[in-house]
């Protein structure tokens, strides 16, 4: 089971490295503008405050990998912010944010914690 687990935290990772990848990279760019469905004019008044954003993704998937290779406390702390921070998105901007980001981690999380 524990090998799951570490798979789950591994694709909640990928999938936050990439949300690093979008706002910080590709934000105003097609394929930020389409996965985050903003205008160009938006995407380029928002580019600072999204790569600001995009950094701490990245250091949620920076600790979600170290909580891998750490005890359970590392993962459950880790897994907690991703499910907190996908319960704010989801409430302020979008619903669909929540099955994206904060259901894998809550899946991770519960998983955790019945073992």
């Amino acid at each position: 089971m524990n090998i799951i687990i570490n798979i789950i935290i591994g694709i909640v990772a990928l999938l936050h490295g990439y949300f690093l990848i979008l706002e910080m990279f590709l934000w105003d760019k097609p394929a930020g503008r389409k996965s985050f469905r903003t205008t160009v004019e938006f995407a380029a008044q928002s580019k600072t405050l999204a790569a600001n954003q995009g950094l701490y993704n990245g250091f949620l998937s920076a600790g979600l990998i170290w909580g891998i290779f750490a005890d359970d406390a590392v993962k459950i702390f880790f897994l907690s912010c991703v499910i907190i921070a996908g319960l704010f998105g989801a409430y302020t901007v979008s619903k669909r944010i929540f099955y994206i980001q904060a259901l894998p981690a809550l899946i991770g999380l519960v998983l955790l914690v019945v073992t």
